[in-house]
């Protein structure tokens, strides 16, 4: 499975390859790359869905109805939109970690998240994941996860996509909501890699 991974470098080539051949043919115009990009940029994409997590952490009420109801939780961060009809938040505990995974295809929260990285949609990571998620992520990801703690690995679809709450850090207390999302990564929220620490 060494290749779900892909290097930066291999991800902008085929991106700019992909470019290249809709302009060529009159798919689209350059103008409309950029606007693409500013979108997943600026409005939607894991920024936003680490907005929520760090409003999460520090708002016990908006935690409770996080939880209770991903996607109308969302909407009062002003957060919603294709592909985020139906998502289900899944708290981290000190005795369950969550990690997500689409069998099918790519099923992802895209207001919460952004477009699914490559490796996402590779049925290695489809079909190991589900197999055996502690060696994946400790393999693929180098995130380990005690023994001693519960894996549980949640299907997205169609009608349902997950992602992950996870744990707040240690020594964050007193921190702002800004502080705290920048501690949150897309991998934390897809469960198959840390947030990060506070320093």
């Amino acid at each position: 499975m060494s290749n779900i991974i892909r290097t930066p470098e291999e991800i902008a080539a085929r991106v700019k390859a992909l470019e290249s051949i809709l302009i060529e043919k009159g798919l689209m115009t350059t103008q409309m790359v950029d606007r693409l990009v500013e979108i997943y940029e600026n409005e939607v994409g894991p920024q936003l869905g680490a907005q929520v997590i760090a409003k999460a952490w520090t708002d016990p009420a908006f935690k409770a109805r996080l939880l209770e109801d991903a996607t109308e939780a969302c909407k009062e961060l002003g957060i919603s939109g294709l592909q985020g009809e139906d998502m289900v938040a899944l708290e981290d505990t000190d005795e369950v970690h969550h990690a997500v995974v689409c069998t099918l295809c790519s099923c992802y929260p895209w207001p919460v998240m952004g477009l699914p990285p490559n490796w996402y949609k590779e049925p290695q990571y489809r079909s190991r994941m589900v197999r055996e998620p502690r060696k994946v992520l400790a393999d693929e990801f180098g995130y380990e996860i005690p023994d001693t703690k519960e894996i549980r690995i949640w299907d997205s679809s169609s009608e349902m996509r997950y992602w992950v709450l996870p744990q707040r850090p240690a020594g964050t207390d007193g921190w702002t909501e800004e502080q705290l999302a920048a501690l949150v990564t897309r991998d934390s929220m897809i469960g198959v890699g840390p947030v990060k620490a506070a320093s």
